[in-house]
């Protein structure tokens, strides 16, 4: 994405805005006080850098003065995320990585040393957890910084099933939240996915800039570390329309994974990565799970989508499938190692184009909702601790499954029926 010019600040008729050391996009649905709060963390960021603050559509009234002697030592400048629609149409991960793109180039045109991307509310509120994000980008030449969010059990579901254990067994490193979505990114990183971004035509295999972050740092030898932010307010769940964000968050996944391959089948077990802050403790959440609704689905996915799955899953897996649709919700439970295969039968279904991809990965809804069941069944009311205990023994089942994952990469047709 090319950006001809920064805006210019709506406070005043300043000249554009030539050069910064840090850049800030604000996506988050915030209001006027939460934008004033995030800003004013940033205003006492140590170092006297300067910083930009994108702020999506315009700025009305904006309660920050723009000057270093109003915000402590740090230049602070807020001006209008222009080129980003003020309620961007579209799915949410499409809005997602037009943000990434917009912001990389903006940190490449005003040479800046790092940009960090707020697409979410903290419940906590503190001030300072954007730049404990970008810290590491400036006092530790860190190039990717990743959030740990305080985990519930129900909450970031999609996450701590699929995307924490997958990124986690493929790359050998344990970054829980690899999509963010609230990142530090050093220049250098911004300037890799745009250059790839570039590089390939747009369409459907394009890469998705927040999916890429971590496979192409970690590819690339980038340090890569994790900040403790608190607790993130997710969005309600609606679990009964779950198959677009599935395909939408998998996709760029599978993509990555394929591209990957010669690096990650050489990868075995995995380490921490450096981690800032303090873990928070929160309470347990409140969601309840409509479970009968969810193994209805599942049943009925077992029924109409044999002839998908058919194609997909071998002959074991589809009778343990089996077995369970016979199960009522309460005994519903779904083993590690089956739901690490599945996703990994599905990873190697995707890259094969078994069938439309898109097909393909709105099938997995039914199963991961039977996960979910089993999943959260498990961790009903549970504290943090517990949750990442549990997170944590799923993630140590997918490195166990690798070697099938590996077997199955390298000679799909062994494992056919």
């Amino acid at each position: 994405m090319e950006v001809d010019s920064i805006p210019q600040q709506t406070q005043d008729k300043k000249p554009p805005i030539q050069s910064a050391d840090l850049v800030v996009g604000i996506l988050a649905d915030l209001d006027r006080d939460g934008v004033a709060s995030l800003c004013e963390g940033l205003g006492t960021f140590p170092g006297s850098p300067r910083i930009v603050v994108l702020q999506r559509g315009p700025i009305v009234d904006a309660p920050l003065a723009t000057s270093p002697s109003d915000c402590g030592t740090t230049s602070l400048s807020v001006v209008s995320w222009s080129s980003l629609d003020p309620e961007p149409s579209g799915a949410l991960q499409q809005s997602i990585s037009a943000a990434c793109l917009s912001l990389f180039a903006v940190t490449e045109k005003l040479k800046a040393r790092g940009c960090c991307l707020v697409a979410s509310k903290m419940e906590s509120g503190t001030p300072q957890w954007v730049g404990q994000l970008m810290q590491p980008l400036l006092d530790a030449d860190f190039h990717l910084v990743v959030p740990r969010y305080a985990p519930r059990s129900l909450q970031g579901m999609l996450n701590s099933s699929v995307l924490y254990p997958l990124i986690r067994c493929l790359y050998g490193k344990r970054i829980h939240n690899p999509l963010g979505p609230d990142v530090g990114v050093s220049q250098r990183l911004a300037q890799k996915i745009l250059g790839n971004n570039r590089n390939n035509k747009p369409g459907p295999g394009r890469t998705h800039p927040l999916a890429s972050l971590v496979p192409m740092a970690l590819l690339d030898n980038m340090p890569v570390c994790e900040v403790h932010v608190g607790a993130r307010v997710y969005p309600p769940t609606d679990w009964t329309n779950l198959s677009s964000l599935v395909a939408q968050v998998l996709d760029p996944i599978f993509l990555d994974m394929e591209r990957s391959a010669a690096f990650w089948q050489r990868t075995r077990g995995s380490l921490p990565i450096p981690a800032r802050g303090k873990p928070s403790s929160v309470s347990p959440g409140t969601e309840i799970l409509d479970t009968h609704r969810m193994v209805e689905t599942f049943q009925l996915g077992v029924r109409d989508l044999h002839e998908i799955w058919s194609l997909v899953l071998p002959p074991a897996i589809l009778l343990e499938l089996r077995k369970l649709s016979r199960l009522t919700p309460e005994q519903v439970h779904m083993p590690d190692a089956l739901w690490a295969r599945i996703i990994y039968d599905f990873a190697l279904a995707h890259r094969l184009r078994t069938i439309n991809r898109e097909h393909l990965l709105r099938s997995m809804t039914p199963l991961y909702l039977a996960w979910v069941v089993s999943f959260g069944r498990e961790l009903e009311g549970a504290e943090s601790a517990i949750v990442e205990k549990r997170i944590e023994r799923l993630a140590s089942a997918y490195e166990a499954e690798k070697p099938y994952l590996v077997s199955r990469w390298r000679w799909p047709d062994r494992f056919n029926p």
